[in-house]
């Protein structure tokens, strides 16, 4: 699918809105004490920009200039130079913009004549450079280790991208909605009475009731070696946005934040709806950089996201705090800890992420 994008600088602790290199686990290396720059799951580093670029077709395109439309086959990859590119899913989706380092449409490269899921359209005046096919197969060929790490990457949240698709179409039919929860929680064994107790209405997360079971049967869900890491996420001028758009439109953030929350997600974490504007993951990580990229992601998604008329104009964003969780300690120890980091981010604006240091 290929989004899920904004601009990244120097990580550490703190990312504001207008700054961004934001943490990926997979391009993290250590030279001595000094980190590379941290990139964005859907972002090229300065190796794999470099590589692209020269053997691609450059291309300029004006502002609404449709590079592709959904359902088009294709066999070509776009990279960004300069200017922003709209990824519009349709069916009820929120769309996506995409900048400077990113790419899209990488699939028609990895498998042929694959049917665009998406409009691509001109923001604003863009250059583009075109990968293609046989450029592609080029280049696999000269840097297989480069192509490899790449295509690793990419196949990684180009699954999760597609799962989290499929799971907001389903939700339309309750049946099927049934089932597929169902599957994914039969590591609780809950019935579909349980589900729905445990399951907040609006956004599909999990709420209160489900967070405590899941804290209840914590040591089951454990992976091994991993630690668990808490992100609160909140929701900058909520109130706002309900009174000037209006209550449904309100509904529609939150499903929204929502998604990006379960995008960021792992089969063995817990993303859930606290109540109101306030939503978590209890997350299993490596390290304290992981739980770093997470909350990364889950600001910089949000940023992302459009909305049609007549709230195109809308622009939303959210402050995460989080904190690696003492083992041994109880979820209110978590959550106080996870709320300072939160309450520091929102006293400095919001936009921006923050994680207590160890």
């Amino acid at each position: 699918m290929g989004y899920d994008a904004a601009p990244v600088e120097p990580g550490g602790i703190f990312v504001s809105a207008s700054g961004a290199f934001l943490p990926d686990p997979d391009l993290i290396e250590l030279v001595g004490a000094r980190p590379r720059p941290l990139l964005l799951p859907r972002q090229l580093s300065d190796e794999e920009l470099a590589l692209f670029c020269s053997p691609s077709r450059r291309r300029e395109v004006a502002p609404r200039e449709v590079i592709f439309r959904r359902g088009e086959l294709g066999r070509s990859m776009f990279v960004i130079e300069s200017g922003l590119i709209q990824l519009e899913f349709g069916n009820g989706l929120p769309d996506k913009v995409i900048g400077p380092r990113e790419f899209f449409g990488e699939l028609a490269l990895f498998i042929g004549n694959h049917a665009r899921v998406a409009n691509a359209v001109a923001v604003e005046p863009t250059v583009l450079h075109v990968v293609e096919h046989a450029a592609f197969e080029g280049l696999l060929e000269s840097e297989p280790r480069l192509l490899a790490h790449f295509m690793r990457r990419s196949f990684s949240y180009l699954v999760a991208s597609e799962q989290q698709l499929i799971a907001s179409l389903k939700r339309r039919n309750e049946d099927l909605m049934v089932t597929l929860d169902s599957l994914r929680q039969t590591r609780t064994q809950l019935t579909t009475v349980e589900r729905l107790v445990h399951t907040d209405e609006l956004t599909g997360l999990c709420n209160r009731r489900g967070l405590y079971a899941f804290l209840e049967a914590l040591a089951q869900h454990r992976a091994p070696e991993a630690r668990l890491g808490l992100l609160l996420v909140d929701l900058d001028r909520f109130k706002q946005i309900n009174d000037h758009c209006g209550h449904l439109m309100g509904d529609h953030v939150l499903k929204g934040v929502a998604q990006e929350i379960m995008n960021a997600a792992q089969a063995c974490d817990l993303p859930c709806r606290l109540g109101g504007d306030e939503f978590a993951l209890l997350a299993q990580v490596a390290d304290l950089a992981e739980l770093e990229s997470r909350a990364a992601q889950i600001a910089a998604g949000v940023r992302a996201l459009r909305f049609p008329d007549p709230n195109a104009a809308l622009r939303i964003s959210v402050s995460v705090g989080g904190g690696l969780c003492q083992d041994g300690a109880e979820w209110s120890i978590w959550y106080s800890e996870a709320d300072i980091s939160l309450y520091e981010v929102k006293g400095q604006g919001g936009d921006a992420w923050k994680i207590a240091q160890e």
